[in-house]
């Protein structure tokens, strides 16, 4: 199970999305991300014997469609590129809803950071032998700015990374996978708060989806609570 959400939560959707972005959209994998909740209700209900419920698919589809808004009138919204590439996104959405199906089933008694610890060990060793394999020394003794980016990318990967999947594995075990998976509807609704506070427009559909997407997880957690 470890090795699971390791592999799939983490270690292959960092490579589908990196892959993916270089010939789609911003936009276009914004808008394809935001599938994670739907694909985490899905499998859940085929595989993971989660019982059937309109309260959940309601909730998720009233999510997706505040997710959907946010990013179609983002600034500079486009859906350019290599539509085949889209697959990979698609592909790491299924991962991720994976992942969180197998935390929910399998270790929601387990503590959030003896998970965390044993799913980075178990992609650890595989990580560390795909970066040894690229120029990665070379360029860190070569390039001026190396170092410093390396300091960003270490910035990032705990912050980003490790401490926010120990909060998400202790949202799965404390809600369900499908209500935790929604909270991937909120990074659209962040990354338009930081374009208004850069000086960004936002518009009456910003609003509403942003309204769509809070009303899309009341009704998850209110299923929960119940």
């Amino acid at each position: 199970a470890y090795a699971i959400i390791g592999l799939s939560g983490n270690f292959f959707p960092a490579f589908l999305f990196a892959f993916a972005e270089t010939e789609i959209s911003s936009s276009m994998t914004g808008v394809l991300s935001s599938l994670t909740p739907l694909f985490t209700l899905l499998l859940g209900l085929v595989f993971y014997k989660l019982p059937f419920s309109w309260r959940k698919i309601i909730a998720v589809l009233i999510g997706l469609t505040g997710a959907m808004l946010l990013i179609l009138y983002g600034n500079g919204a486009n859906f350019e590129g290599n539509k085949w590439y889209a697959l990979l996104v698609v592909a790491a959405t299924i991962m991720y809803a994976y992942s969180s199906n197998t935390v929910k089933e399998h270790l929601n008694d387990v503590d959030p950071l003896d998970m965390s610890i044993a799913s980075f060990v178990m992609i650890g060793l595989p990580a560390l032998v795909y970066l040894f394999s690229t120029d990665f020394v070379n360029r860190l003794h070569r390039h001026e700015a190396a170092w410093s980016s390396l300091g960003y990318i270490f910035i990032l990967a705990v912050l980003g990374t490790v401490i926010a999947s120990l909060l998400f594995y202790r949202l799965v075990q404390l809600t369900t996978a499908v209500t935790a998976s929604m909270v991937s509807y909120l990074v659209p609704m962040v990354a338009l708060m930081w374009g208004f506070a850069d000086g960004e427009v936002i518009s009456i559909f910003h609003f509403l989806g942003m309204l769509l997407i809070l009303l899309g997880i009341y009704i998850s957690r209110k299923g929960n609570s119940s």
